[in-house]
């Protein structure tokens, strides 16, 4: 990870191939395209490689959160259950509906603990919404059943775990619905894109008009197309979407590389008393784009985090301290900061993060490093940088 580290020749054809037609939108201008769709291309791979009967692209990540939440209907004061460990566009494409994002905490897969999820819900409760971060799971099967009791959506946040697996099904296809996210440092990239994955018709449909102002993209005038509903530009470009076809053409080998590197480090690191490596849950498979292990205390975490970068040893993060992933560090949602003005309902009804009890999160991610494994490094890269991580944590511990 990423996949940007092994760009070549097929994505360069890809992309040569919409510059030559010279239609980089992925609607329209059918008489110039040369009948070359990259962006409906992609779609199809990645439901074939996902065993999702539905795919739609979009322009990122949060787009894609965004319109997979609206594809189902949920909107103003409907709740939205997300765990405390994830990246700002978990709350923020939540918020952008008139949502309520209600955080809970995460155990020792460093995702949604179901015990903290069962307790959070209300009925104001529309969905439920795990994380897979830095490559792995949460226990899907608990998960599912708590849904399954209550009534609730399972929107899947598989935004870095793309080639994943529970049970051998590929994540972000087991949920009503599921998200991926190929900016330009996911396991494979677009440079900036997005997809939706679900098996529902409806929230297919409903998908890729909200995703495009409203069309309803029925024959091929865009000028007589209907708009059956309020929409926004969430779009993918053809250019985009080129590099996400040759990328996702080479997704297994890209996985290939990450495990081979991640076992060889693991296997170092395991050797090291006071080394407990975060959990998988039984039927899983992560895709090996992080090594996430925990130390016996925050102190201790922080040591090691310092210690390792400064022998070198880069991409090491310690997200407790991390302001992009971690509760503690989002001021804008604990202070309720926006540009615009907020609803006032959606105000009132948000939580107090400021005084809200997280300690069980605490617990593990002010424990956790994780540490980024990479495409591009040699065997001996490989050999010296798990020489080096245990060295330094051998010293430490």
């Amino acid at each position: 990870m990423p996949g940007f580290e092994l760009f070549g020749d097929k994505e360069r054809a890809q992309v040569q191939d919409v510059l030559d037609s010279g239609v980089l939108m992925r609607y329209g201008f059918e008489g110039m395209r040369n009948d070359h769709w990259k962006a409906k291309e992609l779609e199809v791979a990645l439901a074939k490689k996902m065993r999702s009967s539905h795919v739609h692209l979009v322009s990122s990540g949060t787009a894609a959160l965004t319109v997979a939440l609206a594809s189902a209907g949920i909107g103003a004061g409907d709740e939205v259950i997300m765990p405390t460990f994830t990246f700002v566009a978990s709350f923020e494409s939540i918020l952008a509906l008139g949502a309520i994002p209600i955080l809970v905490d995460v155990d020792d897969t460093l995702t949604l603990d179901p015990k903290a999820v069962e307790k959070a819900i209300t009925p104001k409760t529309k969905v439920v919404m795990p994380v897979h971060m830095c490559g792995s799971m949460a226990n899907l099967d608990a998960l599912q059943t708590i849904c399954d009791q209550h009534g609730l959506l399972l929107l899947e946040d598989a935004c870095q775990a793309i080639g994943a697996t529970y049970h051998g099904k590929p994540l972000g296809s087991i949920g009503n619905l599921g998200c991926f996210s190929f900016d330009y440092v996911k396991t494979i990239t677009c440079g900036e894109g997005g997809a939706i994955l679900t098996n529902n018709e409806t929230y297919y449909q409903n998908a890729h008009k909200y995703s495009d102002h409203g069309h309803d993209h029925i024959g091929n005038d865009r000028g007589a197309e209907a708009h059956p509903f309020l929409g926004y530009n969430y779009r993918i470009s053809e250019l985009n979407a080129a590099v996400g076809l040759a990328q996702l053409s080479r997704l297994d080998e890209f996985i290939d590389i990450q495990k081979k590197n991640y076992i060889l480090l693991r296997e170092a690191l395991s050797k090291i008393d006071g080394v407990q490596f975060r959990t998988v849950p039984e039927g899983g498979e992560e895709n090996y784009s992080f090594l996430s292990f925990f130390l016996p205390t925050e102190a201790l975490a922080l040591q090691a985090q310092k210690a390792l970068g400064d022998a070198g040893v880069d991409g090491c993060f310690y997200w407790y301290n991390n302001n992009w992933h971690y509760y503690r560090k989002w001021e804008h949602l604990t202070h309720k900061k926006s540009l615009g003005k907020l609803p006032k309902d959606v105000l009132e009804a948000l939580p107090d993060y400021e005084k809200a009890d997280f300690s069980s999160s605490d617990h593990w991610v002010g424990r956790n490093i994780s540490c980024l494994i990479k495409l591009g490094w040699t065997a001996d890269d490989v050999k010296q940088r798990a020489q080096t991580m245990s060295d330094e944590l051998q010293k430490i511990l």
